[in-house]
């Protein structure tokens, strides 16, 4: 079954108390996620931050921003999180560093399964890397990375899954903050096995010889936010790997 289209992404960072992510990750799991699916709430991954143990990161994706309203309205106040909010709060220091984003290229999730409870998929992770931009170069700096950037990551075994740019319309639902007036431009990279879990891609920024990525980031308006993110055992992103394998010799440009 396909995942409904997405028209506004949250992207959520939240930090933790101490110790506490794998009992938040148990939670959330068993509790929040077939919840919001029904309300037409889209999961496409929740992750471990493979370099903050105590970093949960996870997308929630809507149609678009009036459904949002409507669709945690109906979560927020409705029993599943009624009870079950004192337990998750417990767990975080910070729910609020959250980013808004319309899609440039959408979430590559077609056929992707979401692992049922007790059965996790393959092992895989992604990398994200969040860009500040200048508003009025946020679709330059989108095209230029389509054309200079992906192909070039994809010849080096980083399938490019999706990107945003920020959405501009204000936060339609004020009870759970988000980072308003700061453009972004943010996209994701899938890592199947059995590609080592190596440091991409900061190493790539690292490189001593000039890059195409090295090139692009200089045009930012700040330095890029790199992520590392493990999918949790029934993230949506963690089926699709299951389903679309790509070796990366193979790999050919969108």
């Amino acid at each position: 079954m396909s995942a409904p289209a997405i028209g506004v992404l949250e992207l959520r960072q939240y930090t933790l108390r101490a110790g506490q992510r794998e009992r938040l990750v148990e939670l959330f799991e068993r509790e929040f996620v077939e919840s919001q699916e029904a309300l037409g709430i889209v999961l496409p991954g929740q992750f471990r931050d493979l370099d903050d143990p105590d970093r949960f990161v996870w997308l929630r994706g809507f149609a678009d921003m009036a459904t949002r309203a409507r669709a945690l309205g109906a979560f927020y106040d409705g029993p599943v999180w009624h009870h079950h909010r004192d337990a998750a709060n417990a767990t975080m220091i910070d729910s609020d560093d959250v980013l808004l984003l319309r899609p440039w290229q959408p979430l590559d999730l077609p056929g992707a399964s979401r692992p049922v409870p007790g059965r996790a998929g393959p092992p895989g992770w992604l990398a994200a890397m969040v860009c500040p931009v200048e508003a009025m170069v946020g679709t330059t700096l989108a095209r230029a990375f389509d054309d200079e950037i992906r192909p070039w990551l994809a010849a080096r075994g980083l399938r490019v899954l999706g990107s945003g740019l920020s959405e501009t319309a204000p936060n339609n639902f004020p009870r759970l903050p988000v980072r308003e007036n700061e453009p972004v431009f943010v996209w994701f990279g899938l890592f199947d096995p059995p590609a080592a879990i190596a440091p991409w891609p900061a190493m790539l920024l690292a490189e001593a010889e000039e890059n195409p990525l090295q090139a692009w980031t200089r045009r930012l308006a700040g330095p890029p936010q790199l992520l590392r993110l493990a999918p949790t055992p029934r993230s949506l992103l963690r089926g699709h790997m299951a389903t679309r394998r790509v070796e990366p010799s193979m790999e050919t440009p969108a």
